[in-house]
């Protein structure tokens, strides 16, 4: 009997390392869904301009969601949430900047248009009379 129990203890043991270590494997939950969202953050920034508008700041939202990445993979999961948190971050000023340059762009061209506007109108009734 002593023998049925040593060996019932051991396999439930046994099971309990392995339950344990497949647990500790096991990736935050959290840190999933923050890694997540600044994934999205960067491709939204990536696809607004901010490639060529915010380089540095793109530059810094993908290094951070990279170190993000890997602390998650190494189960430190606190550093994982903050990193990914800050990826969102600086992928959002990114992304703003882009949006920024845009409409400023947008802002000289139309003042461009409306230059060029005056000056037709200002030549043609100089012509008219």
């Amino acid at each position: 009997m002593d023998t049925r129990f040593s060996r019932l203890s051991k396999t439930a043991a046994a099971i309990a390392a392995i339950a344990v270590g497949v647990a500790a494997c096991a990736s935050s939950p959290v840190a999933d869904e923050k890694i997540a969202v600044a994934k999205a953050s960067v491709q939204r920034a990536e696809q607004s301009g901010a490639p060529q508008a915010a380089p540095v700041e793109l530059a810094t939202a993908r290094e951070k969601l990279g170190r993000a990445e890997k602390a998650n993979a190494d189960h430190e999961v606190n550093p994982a949430v903050a990193l990914a948190e800050q990826a969102s971050i600086d992928a959002q000023v990114a992304e703003a900047t882009a949006q920024e340059h845009r409409a400023h762009k947008a802002a000289m061209e139309f003042d461009a248009s409306m230059l060029a506007l005056r000056q037709e109108s200002t030549r043609t009734s100089t012509t008219a009379q």
